[in-house]
């Protein structure tokens, strides 16, 4: 089990952990071609999405600092909004450790940030979601505007055909306004979610197999923006709210000191 741990704006390494992976976007211009990869394209991604994601500066870009997601109102690829979806895949990607992500989140009914994770491999059960497994570090949707989710899914628990998620969420009055770090604590029998110090959320293995537990091999970050959809879109899109951004200072990567 873990210990509960301080979490710095400043960023200072919590007590008991080692730096392993981070980016702290010091160069301004496109996101480090070397630790992200764009996913792309106009789907609808599972979830009647109305953006297409895009590698242009426009959607993904890094100035004074940050990494800046933007969803745009323009017609691309048959869509009406633009977007951008940044993915560790190809890059890096890790079993356990702690994973934290300092954001100031979008604004406005529509819009649908997400901090999210999903495993490297498709082998579990039928290879398909949700029997693979996903952790949502932070999900929030514009229409409930400072309330973040942190949710886990699998073969039991999810939120496909009636299903629910194993969740929690907690209020952040100013998360679209302030920065926040949001965080991940993961080993193989307990995951924790934090915002800031707080800690809200936690499951436990307490022996399950892999269809309620699918988290014990590696899993890369996936960073967002989507509009609409299932959720996002739940009570409709405000097109007033765009360009909607999310703006993040630095992802950082632990994992367990030797010791």
């Amino acid at each position: 089990m873990f210990p509960l741990s301080s979490i710095a704006a400043s960023g200072a390494t919590p007590s008991g952990w080692q730096l392993v992976w981070s980016d702290e976007f010091e160069r301004d211009g496109a996101p480090d071609a070397a630790k992200w990869n764009f996913d792309l394209g106009s789907d609808g991604w599972g979830n009647n999405e109305l953006e297409s994601y895009t590698a242009r500066r426009e959607n993904a870009r890094v100035e004074h600092g940050r990494l800046v997601l933007e969803a745009r109102r323009e017609k691309w690829q048959g869509c009406a909004y633009t977007s951008a979806r940044l993915v560790t895949r190809g890059k890096a990607d890790w079993r356990y450790g702690r994973i934290e992500v300092r954001a100031k989140l979008p604004a406005g009914r529509g819009t649908w940030p997400a901090i999210w994770m999903l495993p490297v491999q498709h082998t579990l059960g039928g290879g398909f979601w949700p029997d693979i497994g996903e952790i949502d570090i932070m999900e929030h949707v514009g229409y409930d505007p400072g309330v973040v989710h942190g949710s886990l899914h699998n073969q039991q628990h999810n939120g496909d055909k009636g299903g629910k998620p194993v969740t929690a969420q907690t209020l952040v009055p100013d998360a679209s306004e302030a920065f926040h770090t949001y965080a991940l604590e993961w080993d193989a029998e307990e995951i924790r979610i934090f915002v800031d110090d707080a800690c809200y959320f936690t499951d436990r293995k307490n022996g399950a197999d892999w269809r309620r537990w699918p988290y014990q091999q590696n899993f890369y970050l996936i960073l967002n923006i989507a509009v609409g959809g299932l959720w996002g879109g739940a009570k409709g899109v405000d097109e007033s709210a765009f360009p909607a951004r999310m703006e993040i200072e630095f992802v950082r990567v632990y994992q367990r000191a030797a010791g």
